[in-house]
């Protein structure tokens, strides 16, 4: 089975970083154990030998080469969203969240390593069938169990219907809702984002909550080419002004928007001042966003 490199990747790097930072910006104590160690060595490999790709002239050995490529390029995004989103669902939680729901889901770890206050929630992952099915097959080989408050949904989010499926398998639209759409809009076609909006628009009630993070136009070089290898262009960038306009128009309101300068002061100053060298930031080009259903009043 062919497995997604993007969602391998992202896994690797919160597991590498949960493993060997003094303070993690966000640890995920199962990502290694998903992978597995041989799958987790292997793809350290890979990565340390392919240090000419991400900086070229680097002088050290395969250990060092593996730091400074999860340090500087891997990790940023995977820890600091994950650190971002779950945050943001802890205080859903205290306002009376019931549902999460997680689209394009990948190697999520979240739901099979629940604290205590989550363990009430109603949880649904959404990803296409391929990446379920890779997904579930991990959980088995690895021996992590699926909490009984978990769903897995197989639905593609540019089949036009692909609510029906969530929808059958017991997700209410009358329970107040977290939906997260971290590491999603990178790969989907402009036209396509919208669309998911308008549809959790209609099926989510007011006070339900959005959490996405998007790539801007100073999105690097590097990360597009990235992105690019592993076989999931980018497929469009977008600005705050654009967001600013597209979400109200669907009954959510930006409750929090942070650039990559807010991204690493709220979340890596920790970790940077008891690791300076190398110190962690944001990944360039990305911001993060907190929306929230309100209702436009008369």
């Amino acid at each position: 089975m062919q497995e997604n490199m993007t969602a391998l990747v992202s896994a690797f790097a919160r597991a590498w970083h949960t493993e060997h930072a003094l303070l993690p910006v966000h640890a995920d104590p199962l990502a290694k154990q998903f992978l597995g160690e041989h799958d987790y060595a292997l793809i350290g490999q890979h990565m340390a030998q392919g240090i000419d790709f991400f900086s070229p002239g680097f002088e050290g050995n395969d250990e060092d080469a593996l730091a400074h490529i999860v340090t500087h390029h891997l990790a940023p995004s995977p820890v600091g969203r994950s650190a971002f989103w779950e945050d943001a669902l802890k205080t859903a939680v205290s306002l009376g969240t019931t549902q999460l729901l997680i689209l394009g889901a990948g190697y999520e770890t979240f739901p099979y390593r629940q604290p205590e206050w989550s363990k009430k929630l109603t949880i649904f992952e959404l990803d296409r069938t391929e990446e379920q099915q890779a997904k579930l097959l991990r959980l088995e080989n690895t021996g992590i169990s699926i909490p009984n408050n978990v769903c897995h949904i197989a639905a593609d989010l540019t089949d036009p219907d692909w609510t029906a499926p969530l929808l059958a398998a017991g997700f209410s639209k009358n329970k107040t809702t977290f939906c997260c759409l971290m590491g999603l809009t990178y790969y989907l076609p402009r036209a396509e984002f919208p669309r998911i909006i308008d549809a959790l628009g209609e099926r989510m009630p007011q006070g339900s909550s959005l959490v996405f993070d998007y790539p801007t136009p100073r999105l690097s070089q590097p990360q597009i080419d990235l992105a690019q290898g592993a076989g999931e262009p980018i497929r469009g960038l977008y600005t705050f002004r654009e967001m600013e306009t597209l979400l109200p128009r669907r009954g959510f309101l930006v409750y929090e928007h942070l650039t990559p300068a807010d991204i690493t002061a709220r979340f890596f100053a920790s970790h940077n001042a008891v690791s300076p060298h190398p110190t962690m930031e944001a990944a360039s080009g990305v911001n993060y966003c907190l929306a929230v259903k309100k209702d436009p009043g008369p």
